[in-house]
């Protein structure tokens, strides 16, 4: 991996320190936009920027440690021309906040800065929720002015779970926002307080634009401008690859043999094997998150309730064609769990995927035409 040489620590008078703001790219990964430092200075004659959330793709088992979440980021340093290069052609917005800073603490950022950008620094444990590179932002800011900052609500804030703010920057009816929903639990249901919001980029821009220094008369941002507008882009989602047709699909396919099994009074062996294996797997991998890594949004997940790690352990009755007298007491619980999961929706537990609607009516059915068929 490149890294650039470390200027001269000291700053000259007339450095500027902003905080850069990169708007939403196309894929998942960037669609909650980036935040960065930019340190100018003309007299020692450097531009650079400082940005954390860096991936070490030299790391030793990198996919694996991405997974189990104890993956290290790092802070990278590039020109500013070269940052501003990248971002432009890729089409993402670059919003600049001059900081009201005195020489004092911009040596103090700028030191600080230096400080982690040392190889001995340089990594850390990256949490998306609260050590990224917006929150870094803040933090950063803070210790340069001794905890002096005071963040004032902003004008269009709203109160809002974690989840709610993640999905703001996503199509709900999206493969992205599908696997979010899946893969996060209750935790990040949670109303997040008016600091938590931060971690989101475009909000670090709209507190920093409200915040003050000292006695809360001094305003933190001296100045703003918008260095690069997006060009807008149609990003309109193709309905007929989206979750919710595709799982519409799929529901009235259980729901459309569910109808034939019960007119001719058989039951359709291949399609309980699949549905069983599928949830039995995805349930697996769900307490694998939960329980097998670090990542702290993926604990306390409800969507075992539909997808039951169990299933693959009773998987052998589905294959035989009459079942045990135990497994209809089985099938009643798998209903009773899905009672439970729209309970826990309905109350704000914990919300699910829309996308996966048609799919839960259909586990409905399903299930209860095998309570009745075994039963029988």
């Amino acid at each position: 991996m490149f890294f650039l040489i470390l200027p001269a620590q000291e700053l000259s008078e007339n450095a500027k320190i902003s905080v850069l703001t990169i708007g939403p790219g196309a894929s998942l990964n960037d669609a909650f936009g980036h935040s960065a430092f930019r340190i100018q200075d003309d007299t020692k004659g450097f531009d650079l920027v400082f940005n954390y959330g860096v991936y070490d793709f030299e790391a030793p088992n990198f996919i694996l440690k991405f997974a189990q979440g104890k993956l290290n980021y790092l802070i990278g340093l590039n020109r500013f021309d070269v940052f501003y290069r990248a971002y432009t052609i890729a089409n993402r917005s670059i919003k600049q906040q001059t900081l009201n800073l005195t020489y004092a603490e911009k040596q103090k950022l700028f030191g600080y800065l230096i400080e982690n950008y040392k190889p001995e620094n340089r990594k850390y444990l990256y949490d998306f929720l609260f050590d990224n590179c917006a929150t870094k932002i803040k933090d950063v800011t803070n210790v340069a002015c001794n905890n002096t900052i005071q963040y004032n609500i902003p004008k269009n804030y709203k109160e809002a779970t974690f989840r709610t703010l993640i999905q703001e920057n996503l199509n709900r009816n999206s493969w992205g926002s599908l696997g979010i929903d899946i893969a996060l639990g209750a935790v990040i249901d949670r109303k997040a307080t008016p600091e938590q919001h931060m971690f989101l980029p475009k909000n670090i821009y709209a507190f920093f634009e409200n915040a003050t220094k000292f006695d809360g008369n001094t305003p933190l941002i001296k100045n703003n401008k918008v260095l690069f507008k997006n060009k807008t882009q149609d990003a309109t989602l193709n309905f007929f690859f989206s979750p919710l047709f595709i799982f519409g699909l799929l529901g009235l396919l259980i729901i459309f043999i569910t109808y034939k099994d019960y007119k001719k009074h058989r039951r359709t062996k291949i399609l309980d094997i699949a549905l069983f294996a599928l949830t039995g797997l995805a349930g697996v991998f769900i307490l694998l998150l939960w329980f097998a890594t670090d990542h702290q949004t993926t604990h306390n997940n409800y969507n075992l309730l539909w997808v039951c790690p169990l299933n693959l352990i009773v998987l052998h009755q589905v294959f035989k064609h009459k079942m045990s007298t135990w497994f209809n007491k089985y099938l009643k619980f798998l209903f009773i769990l899905l009672c439970l999961m729209i309970f826990h929706w309905v109350t704000g537990v914990q919300v699910f995927a829309i996308g996966l609607i048609p799919l839960l009516i259909a586990m409905f059915i399903r299930y209860a035409y095998l309570i009745k068929y075994s039963k029988a």
